[in-house]
């Protein structure tokens, strides 16, 4: 202290002392004088240090001269720089205290020194050493930590900090970055406080936009906030609490930036946030959208980042953040799903916590939503298929039938690249490919979508992704090879399918070609118009594409050159490279640069994208066969690929047979048939059958162009016919006749040692005789004419089906497997198909076979299947027969001449197959009912068999029922609309007359027995709901008053099958009674005036020639559930007007805007609630009924045997008279009796029982217990062969089946029927095809359908296939039938599954909306 007093003594004398050598420094001297004494005094501060006591006294008068004004500043930039060194260096001699005393002059200095830091930003000037010194010298010295004391230190930092941040460049090196770090950390580590401003000028530097233009200045300030974390973390956590939840703005202009910093700030360390991210907790709370917004943009970015262990450390803010994927606002829940996929790719960990999140956003109302959580997870599982879970991925599954087509494509597309990436190109192994196994499956499940985008896209993944067409072509057969192996069987109809409608398409376009050189006329205007129409419903917007195809066409006309183009591409013999060529250069020559989007071209790409066969040519049929031969001779990869090698062989056996249908021309060559020859001959049935097929779809030129391939395969067809398995002796007929021309020669030598060698004593010998002569019976009845009456009646009738040789098995099962049947049953079903086969290639009745026939057929049913009743029959034998009868009667019922002889008994008996006590028999009589129906072939009364499906007691029956309801109801429809000139058929076309056929159907129904029984009318009820309520989803064309019109009719008339009979009469009235009650409860326009008379079945209903039936409906007219009506009750009212005023529905209610009260009978129409007699009101005629003695009510409960009806009765005399004398059987086998005094002696057949004891085990042959699923289906090839000739009829008739665009609204289920008093019980009774009614299951099942089953039953229309169904029929129907089917359970584009919320969190899903095809059909007659 004494020194230092001193020397401010000293100071006070004024005399300056110089070092040695240095003269006076003052303004009077030049600059470049004073720059050179200044260097000499910046020498001597340099070299001095803390110790040199006397040297710090002698030159502290110079020291506070370097500090005066003069100095501070002078102009010269050199000069102010050597003085601030000298300063630098006076700081460092007399730390700790400065020899500057005043505070405003320690300001001026430290102000002065930080503008000379500005220097530092120029690293090439000459004087940046002197620079660095100065920087090196304050920052180790931390001279500026003097300036705490002051007042205006805070101006003094802030201004250092700003003039460091701005200097920072990357020409500075890393001692440059780390003093000014030194310098800039002590000043926060040191002071007592950071104050806003200063710490705004670390902040800003942090700010995006900054940080973008200085990243020096950025990495400085987080090397600098890395130093001093602990420090200045207060002063972050106050700035950050001010603005958060202060909502203090103004305290920084950084507020705006606050999201922006916390990020950084996190990146940074996170332990500067430790007393921040509460408040984000807080923040995601906030009511205002934008501000919950922002902070959901931040903690994405925070919980995303790479490194990030936030969701770990802060699980309640991540918990807390979870919760905004529900937000309520649309942009926050669209961030936190772009947000997912980051997390999923950089945190696995957490994948689990977003998938419960993400399930529900994949559901969310908003179609951006729904389409970023498709994204999200497709990019993770791009990057790493581990990443995503297989919940994640069945996400991306069920959008690929979401509603909209944009998320649709995003999720099919996704998937298709998954499937390339991990299946196809094997990127991760062999278990990720196990993994993603099923996305080829249902991507080609698609394709039963009736959106043709939907189809389109499928078509363009197949060929881009599933198997690239860009493949060389033995790569790309062996892929389809091994792809085609490894399908489910419903994504091989779609791939058929597939392949099918794209050859129709390339059909269709080669008759356009075809027309469009023809001399123009009105007829050929019509020709292109209709071809036209046909093209452009293949092609997405039909509108448009309408248009489009037009003008396509005329381009054909005029432009020989692209015609010429198309022609080569839809030739049969074009291969995959010139269809690649023809494309190119067909789209080059419409496409015009000045026109860069162009709708006509990219509709002809989507034409020419369908049509080109850029898959199969002449050469990849080649390689496809040398594929399978390689797997014959057990050369090939099958089990690296996953396939056992004889499912290969049988599978690319089944791949050439769908090509050889769509690609016959591609087959022809001696190396692919001498293949196929060698196929013949392998011991699998399954191989050799489906060589045969091909055979017959490509050899109708094999005769003449390839003589020694026929010489081999003809003796062979031969021996195949005569002794091979039934289906390859079936197979071996249909190739010779396909195949060679003098095939009348070949069948004789084949029919005449078969017939004279037929013996019963050997069962198993018979059956391939029997169909191969059954086959020949069809397609030359004429030839065979003589021998074949005298076999039928003689052999098949009197020798095969009137005799049982070998006891069945005792057994209570109703249905084995097809090799547990005995030979002499598949023997009998062989003769039935040989009598019906032979009475479809004769098609007359001249000689009344066809009686005969039918007779046998329905002895047979009435019999229950056991025809000579002798008892030796097992019970599978006797279900076996009974549907062999069953589906014969439907084939016979499709060819006009036999369906005219077909009695109203025999057609109920065949329709009550439907309820047969066998869950089999009535699965496959069901499915060829459908078939028969969906091809028009089946009269229109038929579909009113699938009434009695509602109360079959297994859901899956029903649902399948209504499936094919809805399928043939709107196929009708459609065919209607697209034929307009086949109105004069519409009795037989139009769906609402299948009205009249149900009511009659139901009041010849054996069970139903009491007119006035409770139950029974309720199962009435119930059974023609399950036809109305598909009838009346839409009231199009006022189609519920033409309804109700009928049914008005039926009462004005008597029953045609027993006119005379009273009671039958009342039962049909009643039946009309619960019919009208359904459409009065169920339609708002049944009031309005009806359409004239609708046409009766003059079979069926006599001439109207009595008064109006009194209500004899009673308890059971109770209003049915009119909740949920699809349309509102001012478009009910409207009704379309036409021309035609004979049946046609559109009501002139409308024009006179009232309601014509005279065609309302009030007895019928508003006799709803049923009052008590004993209220006075004198009770109706069916409720006296209802009040019979208990005597008549015991006798009407022994109902009659199932179809045993006493107008149906066939005596055994009557078929052997039919046959011949020499047949016969016993008499006692066709007895009447009374049978209602008389109880059955077995189970009524057609009817499962009603109810089983509990205990009671399935395999007991009960049927009521059939309430859980049904039992295993197993194939049965021989079963179902009735409709196996459909290909010939085909090939000469139309092809009548339209594909349903829209798809119906379902009517509310009908409820249960109460009784009418309330002391009435409704007792358990025995019922047909139902459960008990003990049981809950049977009373929530209502109208026959579970609420699961009916949103199954509308989520798909698919034909659903039969366990029973030939192999035969699933190769060629999934050729022929030209609408794909839907797999039961796909839920079509459009719906939604019944029970499902309708919005908050579900929209996403299918809703009830359908698509409505306007209705243009009209009700002529």
């Amino acid at each position: 202290m004494e020194t230092m007093a001193h020397s401010k003594n000293r100071a006070t004398d004024g005399k300056i002392t110089y070092p040695p050598g240095v003269k006076e420094i003052s303004d009077k001297i030049s600059k470049e004088e004073m720059v050179r004494r200044l260097k000499m005094v910046v020498k001597t501060f340099m070299d001095m240090d803390q110790d040199s006591e006397e040297e710090k006294e002698l030159y502290l008068n110079l020291a506070l001269h370097l500090a005066s004004d003069f100095f501070l500043k002078h102009p010269d930039k050199d000069v102010r720089l050597l003085v601030a060194c000298c300063l630098a260096d006076i700081f460092r001699i007399y730390a700790p205290e400065a020899p500057y005393t005043s505070p405003d002059k320690l300001k001026d200095i430290f102000m002065f020194i930080t503008r000379q830091l500005k220097g530092l930003e120029d690293t090439k000037s000459a004087q940046f050493n002197r620079y660095f010194y100065l920087l090196e010298n304050i920052a180790w010295v931390k001279s500026y930590n003097i300036c705490f004391e002051l007042e205006d230190s805070n101006e003094i930092f802030t201004q250092l900090y700003r003039t460091l941040f701005q200097v920072i460049n990357n020409g500075h090196n890393q001692k440059v970055h780390m003093h000014m770090v030194d310098l800039m950390s002590s000043i926060v580590c040191e002071g007592d406080s950071v104050s806003q401003e200063l710490l705004d000028s670390v902040l800003v530097n942090l700010v995006p936009a900054h940080k973008n233009l200085n990243k020096q200045a950025y990495d400085l300030a987080k090397a600098l906030l890395k130093r001093t974390a602990q420090a200045i973390e207060p002063y972050i956590t106050n700035f950050f609490n001010q603005v958060l939840m202060l909502g203090k703005t103004s305290v920084s202009d950084l507020s705006e930036h606050v999201f922006d910093l916390i990020l950084e700030l996190y990146n940074i360390d996170s332990h500067l946030l430790l007393s921040v991210l509460p408040q984000l907790e807080f923040k995601l709370k906030s009511n205002d959208n934008d501000e919950r917004l922002q902070v959901v943009k931040l903690l994405a970015k925070m919980f995303g980042a790479k490194d990030s262990e936030l969701a770990s450390q802060n699980k309640p803010l991540w918990q807390c953040y979870l919760g905004r994927f529900n937000d309520i606002h649309v942009p926050i829940r669209l961030e936190c799903v772009k947000f997912a996929s980051h997390c999923l790719m950089n945190h696995p960990d957490l994948a689990k916590d977003l998938t419960e999140y993400l399930k529900v956003r994949s559901h969310d109302p908003e179609e951006a939503i729904r389409h970023d959580v498709i994204v999200s997870i497709v990019t993770a599982s791009k990057k790493d298929l581990s990443l995503v879970n297989d919940h994640l991925l069945n996400f991306v599954r069920e959008r690929t039938l979401d509603k909209r087509w944009r998320v649709r494509k995003e999720a099919m597309m996704g998937l298709a690249q998954i499937y390339k990436k991990y299946s196809l190109q094997g990127e991760a192994g062999k278990e990720a490919a196990k993994q993603i196994a099923w996305i080829k499956d249902k991507l080609l499940h698609i394709y039963y979508q009736n959106s043709i985008d939907d189809r389109l896209l499928v078509e363009r993944i197949f060929a881009q992704y599933m198997v690239p067409h860009n493949l060389e072509t033995t790569e790309r057969m062996k892929c389809l090879y091994y792809l085609y192996a490894t399908l489910d069987t419903n994504a091989v109809k779609a791939l058929n399918e597939m392949w099918k409608c794209q050859n129709m398409l390339r059909h269709n376009v080669k008759d356009l070609l075809d027309l469009v050189k023809q001399p123009k006329s009105d007829s050929y205007n019509k020709a292109v118009f209709s071809k036209v129409m046909v093209i452009t419903r293949n092609l997405p917007d039909p509108g448009k594409a309408q248009d489009f195809v037009k003008k396509l066409a005329q381009v054909l006309e005029e432009d020989e050159k692209i015609r010429k183009q198309l022609e080569t591409l839809v030739s049969p013999s074009c291969s995959c490279k010139q269809a690649e060529v023809c494309v190119k250069d067909i789209t080059k020559k419409l496409g015009s640069p000045k026109q860069p989007s162009n709708p006509f071209l990219e509709m002809v790409k989507f034409l020419l994208e369908r049509i080109a066969p850029v898959h199969i040519d002449t050469e990849s049929i080649s390689a496809l066969i040398k594929q399978v031969n390689k797997s014959i001779e057990g050369t090939a990869d099958d089990e690296d690929e996953g396939v056992p090698t004889e499912q290969a062989i049988r599978a690319g056996l089944e791949l050439l047979k769908v090509l050889s249908f769509t690609h016959p021309v591609s087959f022809h060559s001696a190396e692919t048939f001498e293949s196929l020859l060698g196929c013949l001959k392998m011991e699998d049935e399954k191989v050799a059958e489906a060589a045969l097929q091909i055979f017959k779809n490509t050899g109708s030129k094999l005769e003449e162009s390839f003589p020694h391939i026929k010489s081999i395969l003809l003796p062979v067809l031969q021996h195949k016919a005569k002794k091979g398995p039934p289906r390859q002796a079936k197979y071996a007929i249909r190739c010779i006749h396909a195949m060679f021309s003098n095939r009348d020669t070949h069948f004789a030598q084949i029919f005449e040692p078969l017939h004279k060698s037929l013996d019963t004593e050997n069962m198993e010998q018979l059956i391939t005789p029997l169909t191969t002569l059954g086959h020949l019976a069809m397609l030359a009845p004429e030839q065979f004419a003589g021998p074949l009456k005298s076999l039928v009646a003689n052999f098949i009738v009197k020798d095969l089906l009137m005799n049982d040789r070998i006891p069945g098995k005792k057994t209570t099962k109703l249905w084995v497997p097809d090799d547990e049947v005995s030979p002499e049953t598949l023997a009998k079903i062989q003769g039935i198909k040989l009598m019906v086969r032979w009475l479809l290639g004769v098609k007359n009745n001249q000689s009344k076979s066809g009686n005969s026939t039918l007779r046998m057929l329905t002895a047979i049913l009435n019999s229950d299947g056991d025809l000579t009743e002798q008892g030796k029959m097992g019970k599978p034998d006797m279900s076996r027969l009974r549907l062999a009868a069953g589906c014969a009667v439907l084939r016979l019922a499709q060819e006009p001449c036999y369906h005219e002889i077909i009695t109203l008994e025999q057609y109920q008996l065949c329709a009550l197959v439907i309820n047969d006590e066998c869950y089999q028999v009535r699965q496959a009589f069901a499915q060829k009912l459908h078939k028969g129906l969906c091809r028009l072939r089946l009269p229109l009364e038929y579909l009113a068999v699938f009434a009695l499906c509602a109360k079959d007691p297994v859901k899956e029956r029903r649902a399948h029922a209504r499936q094919c309801l809805v399928k043939n109801i709107n196929l009708r429809r459609e065919y209607l609309k697209q034929h307009a000139a086949v109105s004069e058929k519409l009795i037989s076309l139009l769906p609402e007359y299948v009205v009249p056929y149900a009511i009659h159907l139901l009041a010849h129904d054996p069970d139903y027995v009491k007119v006035q029984d409770i139950e029974q009318l309720k199962d009435i009820k119930e059974a023609l709901w399950f036809i109305l309520e598909i009838l009346m989803a839409k009231n199009e064309n006022n189609s519920h008053a033409f309804i109700r019109k009928m049914v008005e009719n039926i009462k004005q008339t008597k029953d045609g099958q027993c006119p005379d009979d009273a009671k039958i009469n009342e039962k049909l009235y009643t039946v009309c009674d619960v019919a009208m009650n359904i459409v009065i409860s169920k339609s708002t326009t049944y009031s309005l005036e009806s359409p004239k008379d609708p046409v009766l079945p003059a079979r069926y209903f006599t001439q109207p020639d009595k008064p109006k039936a009194a209500n004899v409906l009673g308890a059971v007219n109770k209003p049915l559930s009119a909740t949920g009506k699809l349309q509102t009750k001012l478009s009910r009212m409207e009704t379309i007007s036409n021309a035609s005023s004979n049946s046609n529905p559109s009501s002139p209610g409308r024009s006179k805007g009232r309601l014509d009260t005279s065609e309302m009978d009030h007895s019928e129409n508003e006799d709803i609630s049923i009052k008590s007699p004993s209220e006075g009101e004198k009770p109706s005629r069916g409720r006296k009924r209802g009040a019979a003695s208990s005597q008549e009510d015991k006798a009407q409960e022994s109902k009659p045997k199932r179809g045993r009806k006493k107008a149906a009765n066939t005596s055994t005399d009557d078929t052997e008279e039919q046959w011949g004398e020499e047949s016969g059987m016993p008499e006692a086998s066709m007895e009447t009796e009374d049978e209602q005094n008389s109880p059955p002696k077995r189970g009524r057949r057609g009817r499962p029982p009603k109810s089983a004891p509990k205990d009671e085990a399935p395999n007991k042959g009960r049927r009521g217990r059939r309430k859980a699923a049904p039992p295993p289906e197993e194939e049965n090839d021989e079963e179902q062969e009735e409709e196996e000739e459909e290909e010939e009829e085909d090939a000469g008739s139309e092809n009548m089946e339209v594909k349903p665009k829209g798809r119906r609204g379902r009517k509310p289920r009908v409820e249960v029927l109460e009784a009418a008093s309330d002391t009435v019980e409704s007792t358990p009774q025995k019922r047909r095809g139902r459960p008990p009614k003990s049981q809950t299951a049977a009373r929530k099942s209502g109208g026959g359908r579970s609420r699961a089953t009916v949103s199954q039953e509308e989520d798909s229309e698919e034909e659903m296939e039969t366990s029973q169904q030939s192999e035969e029929e699933a190769e060629e129907e999934q050729l022929q039938d030209s609408s794909p089917k839907r797999p039961v359970g796909q839920r079509p584009v459009g719906q939604r599954p019944v029970g499902q919320r309708p919005v908050s969190t579900d929209e996403g899903l299918e809703d009830d909306q359908h698509c409505t095809v306007q209705q243009q059909m009209s009700y002529r007659l």
